[in-house]
């Protein structure tokens, strides 16, 4: 490969992280939905891009949409499932005039995950494809024990503050309660998605984007409107409060949960950086949220890097299943190229964050955030009526239904992820069709 040509996929990935800029502002349009209408222009229009130049695309796309999701999720509350968990915190930030400082923070914890990920390109070729074959044979309980973490970490917790008897034992109990609650409930709405979804069969790629956008998005744009929420005018530092030792502390969680996202099926890098942070014993929102924002950006570029290691070619994640049906990285030249790529697109990203923030900012500034709500509803509902119809929208109601229970209970809605990870876990040690049997779906 010439020179000239590297420079022209390099240049490929960077127009995908500067397209990513621009679609990650659209609450709740998630990268992958763009990617999927991409792959089918590229099958119905005929083939107008090579499949590397699309591979190198797709790079910088997912690059820039890791590190500026972040915007909505701070300012126009639409989490999705990798950056649930940085809503709450950034939102404190937010009240506090401080979400420019947010979504930095976020932005410096991707670099240092990218940077991580680039340091990792030496031994990449024998670590990953070893690792591999030791946790192969182990995955279906390995994904059990995340399961049962999650729902036993959420312990009977109160106020202490009601009175003595059963409202006291229901004070305690009853997060505990809507935790399993949402578990049980969103796992049964996957197991419908499953084996007999409402979205049409020539859009079954986007069969999960309705119960996402009501599992996670709408409950939080229900909740800004019902309270009628009076945002501060946001203060654009300089500066970040956070010293080098805990930046390095908060990238050093957010590798590990997001190389764990990124490498286990079905965990998401939400559910890796809640692991990660459990085991590093965070306690600092500005730890929490670095950690958060290399934990995403590793979850979605780490586990699309996967695909072009070389040896592995191991598909994590909705973009890498995609490109598998048209291109395959075979040499360790593509693979370096890959990194270069995720750096660059990085890099860009990085800059694209401040800038983007910047207009969100003066944006809430002059709309009221009231009514920014109600567009961002309205985004969301004609996504969904849009990609999957009315039956989507069905299902975007019922998933809303379903993640308004943490919401109004003080629950995580973490527990939401249980329509991906009850269904797949059954599935992985062999009682999936026994139950969808049981509920009448087969």
């Amino acid at each position: 490969m010439s020179v000239a040509e590297m420079a022209a996929l390099l240049a490929t990935a960077a127009v995908g992280a500067l397209a990513a800029s621009a679609i990650s502002l659209v609450p709740a349009l998630h990268i992958y939905n763009v990617a999927g209408f991409i792959i089918l222009a590229t099958a119905t229009l005929g083939e107008r891009l090579p499949p590397e130049y699309l591979a190198m695309f797709f790079l910088g796309l997912v690059t820039g949409y890791s590190m500026l999701n972040t915007i909505p999720s701070i300012f126009l509350s639409a989490p999705d499932d990798s950056t649930v968990f940085v809503v709450l915190p950034g939102q404190k930030y937010l009240l506090q005039r401080r979400g420019y400082e947010a979504a930095a923070l976020t932005g410096v914890g991707g670099l240092g995950g990218i940077a991580v990920l680039a340091l990792l390109t030496p031994v990449a070729s024998t670590l990953f494809p070893a690792l591999r074959a030791i946790l192969q044979p182990h995955l279906h309980w390995i994904l059990w024990t995340v399961i049962a973490y999650m729902l036993i970490s959420e312990w009977p917790k109160g106020s202490d503050r009601a009175p003595a008897g059963l409202k006291r034992w229901w004070d305690g109990w009853k997060s505990l309660t809507a935790g399993l609650i949402t578990f049980l409930l969103s796992g049964l709405l996957g197991f419908i998605l499953l084996y007999r979804s409402l979205v049409p069969v020539m859009v079954a790629y986007q069969n999960l984007l309705p119960a996402f956008v009501g599992l996670f998005a709408v409950p939080w744009i229900l909740q800004n409107i019902l309270s009628r929420v009076e945002l501060p005018e946001q203060h654009v530092s300089p500066t970040m409060d956070a010293t080098p030792w805990l930046f390095l502390r908060g990238t050093f969680a957010g590798v590990l949960g997001g190389l764990f996202a990124a490498f286990f099926p079905v965990v998401t890098g939400g559910i890796g950086g809640f692991l990660a942070g459990h085991a590093t014993a965070q306690r600092d929102d500005r730890l929490f949220i670095i950690s958060q924002g290399t934990s995403k950006v590793v979850y979605y570029v780490g586990g699309f890097l996967l695909f072009f290691v070389p040896g592995l070619h191991l598909t994590r994640g909705g973009m890498a299943w995609m490109l598998s049906s048209l291109w395959t990285s075979h040499t360790p030249q593509a693979y370096y190229l890959a990194v270069a790529a995720v750096v660059l697109s990085g890099v860009i990203s990085f800059f694209l964050l401040l800038l983007m923030t910047r207009v969100t900012i003066g944006l809430i500034h002059k709309v009221h955030y009231r009514w920014i709500s109600l567009g961002t509803l309205a985004v969301l509902l004609t996504v969904v009526i849009g990609m999957t119809g009315w039956g989507g929208l069905l299902i975007c109601a019922v998933a809303t239904g379903i993640g308004l229970i943490p919401v109004l209970w003080g629950s995580r809605r973490m527990n939401c992820m249980g329509v991906l990870l009850l269904p797949i876990g059954l599935n992985m040690v062999g009682a999936g069709s026994t139950i969808a049997g049981w509920l009448g779906l087969i």
